[in-house]
């Protein structure tokens, strides 16, 4: 944590530091590797979109051994907002002007259908309730009207909304869910399934056929490197297209203070928040507020972003819950807000650096590299293969 930045602890005696809010304390460890282990496949990244990728090569009939510096969903996967939303890091309209319209149009319907799947998969974890986009200004109300005429352009579900959390877009394809609980879930199936997962074993050197971790070697045919924030790390040679940023979040004690039947993006996404079923309110946002501070590889909590949280909890929201969890992650976003999803070295493919859109684009690009790693045909490969040409036009 920077200098200036130390964080006040409030209501201590039931305060859960650096926890997010879904991790329930029941999960029981994977133990470490140790010695050399073969597999055709290693996936390094136990998150949502690693967990996908080995799914959908156990599903192909290979062997694959998963592994992660932490814990399975330790990262992004498991401490964001609980938000699945169709589309990419910019609403649909921008998203036109940005990457053109069929490759948005290809991009929001493949997300649309990824949403659903992952509901019919791991439908404990799921809550399909639609979201809004809230306007905080009439500028912002206005380019909620394109939003949504661009939505309607193109035959895509919205619909204008005003009601008690204020004016702007209702929607209807879009849910919510407890991402940790989803990953621990594909993550037990994984294991089920004849996958060998390991955690606390941090990928040192990434080769063609060979991953090197502290305690052992791995070899293998092909090696997928899923990782969101950090990626850059992992695979140095991606460090000039991605830039890591920490998120955080807030979270309080049941209350029946207000009632958020669906998740809110507002103030052009920067705020976020959904109303969890035991009354909980999960609320995540001001970023811009943290400066330059905030784009960094430390996953802590500071005051430049806790203090503008509670305020707005209190303030906008009108919620006097005690606030018990405090949380960071850290996400890769790039230049195009498309994420990277290429083969980076012989045999070795990446995919990652989401732009705070892994819940459902992480999903669709960890089953993409599977398909990627085995020499199949990817829709999704297809639309998001193209990403760093499309980087080079944005110079």
């Amino acid at each position: 944590m920077a200098e200036g930045e130390q964080l006040v602890i409030r209501n201590a005696g039931q305060f859960h530091p650096n926890t997010p809010v879904w991790d329930d304390g029941t999960w029981t460890p994977l133990p470490r590797l140790e010695g050399e282990v073969s597999a055709d496949v290693c996936v390094v990244g136990l998150g949502g979109s690693g967990l996908t990728c080995i799914g959908e090569l156990l599903r192909r009939g290979v062997s694959v051994i998963g592994i992660d510096a932490g814990a399975v969903a330790g990262g992004a996967a498991g401490r964001n907002g609980g938000f699945l939303l169709a589309g990419t890091y910019d609403f649909y309209h921008d998203a036109v002007a940005r990457h053109g319209r069929e490759r948005a149009r290809r991009i929001y319907r493949l997300t649309m259908d990824e949403i659903l799947r992952i509901a019919a998969e791991t439908p404990e974890a799921v809550r399909l309730t639609g979201s809004l986009r809230i306007g905080d200004s009439e500028d912002e109300v206005e380019d909620c009207r394109r939003h949504l005429a661009a939505l309607r352009a193109d035959d895509l579900p919205g619909e204008w909304y005003e009601g008690p959390e204020g004016r702007g877009l209702l929607l209807p394809t879009d849910g919510v869910f407890n991402p940790l609980h989803r990953c621990r879930i594909l993550a037990r199936r994984a294991a089920e399934a004849g996958a060998r997962l390991y955690e606390h074993t941090p990928a040192l050197d990434v080769r063609p056929g060979q991953v090197l971790t502290p305690g052992g070697t791995i070899r293998c045919g092909q090696v997928v490197v899923a990782v969101d924030g950090r990626l850059e790390a992992v695979l140095a040679e991606l460090a000039p297209r991605i830039r890591t940023a920490r998120l955080q979040m807030i979270a309080t004690a049941p209350t029946d203070e207000v009632r958020f039947p669906r998740p809110v993006y507002a103030r052009w996404g920067f705020e976020y928040w959904q109303q969890l079923p035991d009354g909980r309110i999960a609320l995540g946002g001001f970023r811009d507020a943290g400066g330059e501070s905030q784009w960094t590889h430390a996953a802590e909590p500071c005051e430049p972003v806790q203090g503008p949280l509670e305020r707005f909890l209190r303030e906008r929201l009108g919620v006097r819950a005690p606030v018990t969890h405090r949380w960071a992650a850290c996400v890769g976003f790039t230049p195009t807000g498309l994420p990277i999803l290429e083969q980076v070295r012989p045999r070795v493919w990446a995919a990652g650096a989401y732009s705070g859109t892994g819940n459902v684009i992480g999903a669709l690009c960890g089953r993409a590299a599977a398909e990627l790693a085995l020499g199949a045909k990817s829709e999704p490969g297809e639309v998001f293969g193209s990403a760093r040409e499309a980087e080079a036009a944005a110079g």
